[in-house]
């Protein structure tokens, strides 16, 4: 008999199971991820799990600081701009994020915030990163000279306007007319 090896099992890490739990939750919210399932849906044992995982709990927390780091990253990084450059900045991070229809990265967000409705974790993770992108899109507001009041005001109101485009919109694929965006930003930025 010839020596045959038996099939590698596929390698994975913990960010396969991060990715995996990630998906399911935008699917079908926390009560959908569960360790045997995950393992089915990736070709997985739950003995790969408990490698990477104490539990079900330490998968979830992780799952929820990486979608903190990705998040305050992102508006990090879009809301850096040269000064004397923070209301073309402020248009920028308005269409950028009221253009963009990643239905993926909304599902997740509507999930961890339905999530947070009944978990102190998540609550805890939905209002560190809505603060931030406050005090991001504030700091510009206020280099480009309105008062702390108002960039906090105007802040929420540019938060209000992308968040609620992207629940409104969900599955509909034509953007806003042109001439509706750039009012509805100059509204927001007030220049």
């Amino acid at each position: 008999m010839p020596d045959t090896e038996p099939p590698a099992r596929p390698q994975t890490d913990r960010d396969t199971w991060l990715r995996a739990a990630t998906q399911t939750l935008a699917d079908s919210g926390v009560d959908g991820v569960k360790v045997e399932t995950l393992a089915r849906q990736i070709g997985l044992t739950k003995g790969s799990f408990y490698w990477h995982f104490k539990d079900r709990r330490e998968l979830l927390d992780a799952v929820l600081d990486s979608w903190r780091d990705g998040r305050i990253d992102d508006i990090v990084q879009r809301t850096q701009c040269a000064p004397g450059d923070e209301i073309a900045q402020l248009h920028h991070v308005i269409d950028t994020y009221s253009l963009a229809r990643n239905r993926r990265g909304m599902r997740i967000e509507l999930a961890i915030r339905d999530w947070a409705r009944h978990d102190a974790r998540a609550r805890q993770i939905i209002d560190a990163v809505d603060a931030v992108r406050l005090e991001c899109a504030s700091a510009l507001f206020v280099a480009a000279g309105h008062t702390a009041d108002e960039a906090a005001c105007r802040s929420l109101l540019l938060y209000a306007y992308v968040f609620g485009l992207g629940m409104m919109d969900g599955e509909r694929e034509a953007p806003r007319p042109v001439a509706s965006r750039t009012f509805i930003a100059n509204l927001i930025t007030g220049k």
